[in-house]
């Protein structure tokens, strides 16, 4: 099953105040962005792509979407939206203040974050998240398996009605 799958950035695809091992940067990386990418994000991405997956960007930083398309392009990861601050702030409107992000507003089906808050807003508000540790050195794992668990259910539930 093909889902849309928005990741957060900061502290789960980039090292932040968290650090994790990075994918190998070269001298053109750094013409594009100074930042770089958790190690395995390009491998899950392909595989993601692979499953017929749609990835969004979700995070709740004002860096720019057309930066945010630099950043991943050197390493051929071409999200299909970005979602920054702002756009959360225009669609949501007065919500914006009580949620950090909310991605039923973007048809987002499921949402990788690494903040445990963002997982307990995922209960109240019902959406779906899978939160991921900084010492995860499986992560990409943990998020196929999760997706895979996610998938199962959903085909669960369609059969029961």
């Amino acid at each position: 099953m093909a889902f849309i799958i928005s990741f957060d950035l900061d502290d789960l695809l980039i090292p932040g105040i968290k650090r994790f091992p990075v994918e190998r940067n070269f001298l053109w990386h750094r013409l594009f962005s100074r930042e770089k990418i958790r190690q395995g994000t390009i491998s899950l991405i392909q595989a993601l792509r692979a499953r017929g997956c749609r990835i969004y960007i979700y995070t709740t930083s004002y860096r720019s979407p057309a930066y945010i398309r630099r950043l991943f392009f050197p390493y051929g990861i071409f999200p299909k939206k970005i979602i920054n601050k702002t756009l959360h702030d225009k669609i949501l409107g007065e919500r914006a203040h009580r949620i950090s992000k909310y991605p039923p507003a973007f048809n987002i089906d499921i949402h990788v974050d690494d903040a445990p808050g963002v997982g307990i807003e995922g209960e109240c508000y019902h959406f779906p998240t899978i939160i991921i540790g900084e010492d995860d050195l499986h992560w990409v794992d943990t998020v196929l398996q999760r997706l895979s668990d996610h998938a199962a259910q959903q085909t669960g539930k369609g059969a029961k009605q």
